[in-house]
């Protein structure tokens, strides 16, 4: 018998969310605190919208969409009816809320996966496949975007930079130590930018741009450590690598210089699902997992902090 997933917050990422799980032939209704919005896209799902309460007892997964503010209710409701759970990013408001949610998952056995969506574009496997994150000491993110009014819940650390966190938390492969930063509110009532400077436990460093109030989009990053430097432009597509050797290797070896590749993308949403659905019916493990989620959020509110602290 096929799961049956239930999204819970039909606004941007979740009717996203509806439609994939409708294309899969899993979805077993939607939910919003607006009930026409809700409405709306369980008309275009062809499915039915439901209370919570009931969508949960109806599913035997859920996908948690709503504003970040409700994520731990909606977690724990969903713990405690033992169904699997996918929270979208950020997983939490709070670190203690995180926790809560990983250990009541935990404790009944569920899968909860977190939506760090990045972890399942093709960008970042070619990344991770490139070998440049090894040994790496130096980071810098970039990561902008024009302004666009939804998901003025939070800052621009938790809606647009929280991505680049988890990316450089993994490549430097170390905890977070120190953190300074720089932000302003300028369209809404959180910070629209913010400049992030970390330091790592085994001294590695990272600058992390986010903005959502730019004049054009950029996505960048750089890698800098014993390999040499490689630099993504994720706009473009492409991914350049010194290609290390000795000076006297480098006076004599035809063809040194620089490595260049590029990746077909894919639908990184599908493949987040299908990570997701894996876990459920064949045990995968979960790569972005609640401890995943949580470093992320731990970061990010680091960074929050510090802003704040001016």
């Amino acid at each position: 018998m096929a799961l049956r997933i239930g999204v819970l917050g039909t606004g941007h990422f979740g009717r996203f969310h509806a439609l994939k799980l409708a294309a899969r032939g899993v979805l077993s209704g939607v939910h919003d605190a607006d009930p026409a919005r809700a409405a709306a896209v369980a008309t275009e799902c062809r499915t039915q919208a439901q209370d919570a309460s009931g969508l949960i007892q109806a599913s035997d997964a859920v996908i948690i969409t709503v504003p970040t503010a409700f994520h731990h209710a909606y977690a724990l409701q969903a713990i405690a009816a033992g169904r699997h759970l996918f929270v979208e990013k950020p997983i939490a408001a709070t670190v203690p809320q995180a926790e809560a949610i990983i250990r009541g998952a935990r404790d009944r056995g569920l899968v909860l996966q977190v939506g760090h969506i990045e972890r399942y574009s093709a960008a970042i496997r070619t990344l991770r496949a490139s070998g440049a994150g090894q040994g790496a000491m130096a980071f810098e993110a970039t990561r902008v975007a024009p302004f666009r009014p939804r998901s003025l819940d939070v800052s621009v650390v938790l809606d647009l930079m929280i991505h680049d966190l988890d990316l450089v938390l993994t490549l430097a492969g170390s905890p977070l130590a120190e953190v300074r930063a720089v932000g302003r509110r300028v369209m809404s009532d959180h910070p629209d930018f913010a400049v992030a400077q970390l330091r790592f436990g085994n001294g590695a460093a990272a600058t992390v741009t986010a903005s959502r109030i730019s004049v054009a989009l950029e996505r960048r990053l750089r890698v800098l450590g014993p390999r040499g430097e490689t630099r993504v432009d994720f706009l473009a597509r492409s991914i350049e690598s010194v290609r290390p050797a000795g000076a006297e290797a480098v006076a004599t070896m035809p063809g040194w210089g620089i490595d260049r590749a590029t990746w077909e993308d894919h639908d990184s949403l599908e493949a987040e699902q299908a990570a997701f659905l894996a876990s459920i019916e064949q045990g995968a493990t979960v790569e972005a997992s609640g401890a995943v989620g949580l470093a992320a959020l731990d970061a990010a509110l680091r960074v929050e902090q510090a802003i704040a602290a001016g």
